[in-house]
């Protein structure tokens, strides 16, 4: 009975039990779902906290499973996309749908300056709970974590990425890509050279990342790389529809020293210096300027087309064309000097015209000089057309015709036999150019500057800028040449020379130099004379040596030629036969003496016989 009556009992309750589950699960099904939010903001935790108000375990399981299925679990370091629900000045107010919102300071969203309320962002849960209970939240780090990933997808699918320029570096600037600080190369800026870097500053633009460096994790992003496949296409087509003599509109890109790059929308041209101006110009900079819009003219190009010649001047008509009919040879003109060269100056008379002046037109001197003794670049000049070619277009000037030409009157003037005084401009190795006046000139032969002196150069005798005395020798008017002597301004000494050095007279000097052949002295300051080498031997047999004083009979003396001989030998030689001559003149001076007479034969004829007969006698 008991054991009946308990299986009777524990089935009722089974059946309660069921009862209730099925009724609970159909309350349930037929109640709506419950809002974990409105339940949080109704719930009471500070009675709950207390133990006031108890909550049933089967609700307790309720929430915790609707909490894990609506927020999201806050683990650290984990990225997750939350969404802009306010705004202050510094910070951002994040909802990453977790039990509090996440702030995270504004200095983080640099790269966005647009960021609003609604903008889903990324961030790194960094922290559940700071000790204030807050949740603490990383947008840099969210980026940083996720950008390498972005970053090689980008580079790998060509895609285009947007960036945050941050400053300038050397060569560059810093841009902010996914929260990667990626390298922008000056010339992957833009396809024209970029002088003001800082304008990119601060700004937002697009990029392509073109390299990645997973060792030393950089990054180089263009923004050129995107606008040359658009520049490219127009490239084509432009050079496509090139000719010659064709005006195109362009932009200054580049100026050198030799000449302008223009842009003609992808395509380059070179406008070399002399095709901007008629005039002539310094530089470049003196015609245009960077970034300038202007007009240019097709002049030639290669066979591919990469090089393209550009006129600018070609574009206004030659000034030779616009040259007055007016002028005409022998008016006078005034022009500024443009160009120096060695050979004469280019005066220009009006832009673009230029005249010739040859330095042999710049004075009425025979002895030409540089053009920059007369003129410099700048000067305005008064100047007489001599040439004018207008097919050609060329002009010679002259402006040593604006003076009265110096020969007109030369003959009265300079007459022959007149002396006057002039200074040395120039030498050569046959005589010195004496410049009397301006335009007259005249040459002293160097067997013209001294009676005695014999001169090898004649530099040894005078130097340039000296003045000299000199005497009209020649003139011919036709050649318009002077022919000028200095020593016919003194008195010739070797008509002095002449009678004290005459024939026979000695003198006493000294050996000066022993030459070949010889030895010579010097009498005077004038007369170095000549010793031949028998000439030099003295009475005892020996010769004369350098140094050596003696006496010296002249037995040549020359004036035309300036040539005097002397002789040592011929004094000794000369006492030797007047010696002679004197000897034999006692000899026969003796011999006259010594004849015998009719008397003293007789007497010795006599002795004789004597003689003869005593020697008989004794024998």
């Amino acid at each position: 009975m008991a054991e009946e009556k308990a299986k009777a009992e524990a089935a009722e309750t089974t059946a309660a039990a069921q009862e209730t589950v099925e009724a609970v699960k159909e309350v349930k099904e037929e109640a709506p779902a419950q809002d974990p939010q409105k339940f949080l903001e109704n719930f009471n935790w500070e009675k709950y906290e207390q133990g006031i108000e108890k909550v049933e375990d089967s609700k307790l399981e309720e929430f915790e499973k609707l909490v894990s299925e609506n927020f999201v679990d806050t683990a650290d370091e984990e990225v997750v996309s939350g969404t802009v629900v306010y705004l202050t000045d510094r910070e951002a107010i994040i909802d990453i749908n977790a039990k509090s919102e996440g702030v995270i300071s504004l200095n983080e969203f640099r790269y966005n300056p647009d960021l609003k309320v609604g903008d889903k962002v990324e961030v790194l849960i960094d922290i559940r709970e700071d000790k204030s209970g807050q949740l603490v939240l990383s947008h840099r780090k969210a980026r940083t974590i996720m950008a390498w990933d972005r970053v090689n997808a980008a580079h790998d699918k060509e895609e285009i990425v947007s960036g945050f320029v941050k400053c300038r570096t050397k060569g560059g600037m810093i841009v902010d890509v996914f929260g990667i600080e990626a390298f922008l190369p000056g010339s992957q800026i833009d396809v024209k050279p970029i002088r003001d870097y800082d304008q990119y500053v601060n700004k937002t633009m697009e990029f392509k990342v073109v390299k990645i460096n997973h060792e030393f994790k950089n990054v180089v992003v263009s923004h050129k790389a995107l606008i040359e496949a658009d520049i490219e296409e127009q490239k084509k087509e432009i050079i496509s529809q090139l000719e010659k003599g064709q005006v195109l509109e362009g932009v200054v890109k580049n100026i050198t020293s030799y000449g302008v790059f223009i842009d003609l929308g992808g395509v380059d041209g070179l406008v070399h210096i002399t095709d901007l101006s008629w005039s002539r110009i310094n530089h470049p900079n003196e015609v245009v300027e960077l970034d300038q819009k202007l007009n240019v003219v097709i002049l030639d190009f290669d066979e591919n087309k990469s090089r393209i010649q550009l006129g600018l001047k070609q574009l206004e008509k030659h000034p030779w064309d616009a040259l007055s009919e007016d002028i005409k040879i022998g008016d006078k003109v005034k022009g500024k000097v443009v160009v120096i060269a060695d050979y004469g100056a280019f005066i220009e008379v009006v832009e673009g015209v230029e005249g010739l002046i040859h330095v042999s037109e710049m004075s009425w001197s025979t002895h030409l000089r540089s053009a920059q003794d007369f003129v410099k670049v700048g000067d305005q000049v008064e100047a007489v057309v001599l040439t004018l070619d207008r097919e050609d277009r060329k002009m010679s000037l002259g402006i040593k015709q604006l003076t009265p030409d110096p020969w007109t009157d030369i003959t009265t003037k300079y007459p022959v036999g007149s002396k006057h005084k002039g200074i040395v401009r120039n030498f050569t190795n046959f005589g010195v150019f004496l410049e009397l006046e301006e335009g007259i000139d005249g040459l002293i032969y160097i067997s013209d500057l001294s009676w005695t002196k014999k001169i090898k150069h004649p530099s040894e005798f005078v130097t340039v800028g000296d003045t000299l005395e000199v005497e009209v020798l020649e003139l011919d008017v036709e050649g318009r040449k002077l022919s000028l002597g200095h020593k016919q301004t003194t008195e010739n000494p070797w008509d002095k020379y002449e009678s004290e050095f005459a024939l026979g007279t000695v003198h006493k000097a000294t050996i000066a130099e022993i030459v070949d052949k010889g030895a010579t002295i010097d009498f005077n300051d004038d007369i170095t004379a000549f010793v031949p080498q028998r000439h030099l031997e003295k009475e005892d047999g020996k010769k004369l040596t350098k140094g050596e004083e003696a006496e010296f009979k002249i037995i040549e003396f020359n004036k035309d030629f300036k040539r005097v001989v002397a002789s040592h030998t011929a004094i000794f030689r000369e006492e030797e036969r007047r010696n002679v001559k004197a000897a034999v003149k006692r000899q026969a001076a003796s011999a006259d003496e010594a004849k015998p007479t009719l008397g003293d034969a007789n007497e010795a004829l006599q002795a004789l016989k004597d003689k003869m007969e005593a020697s008989s006698k004794k024998k």
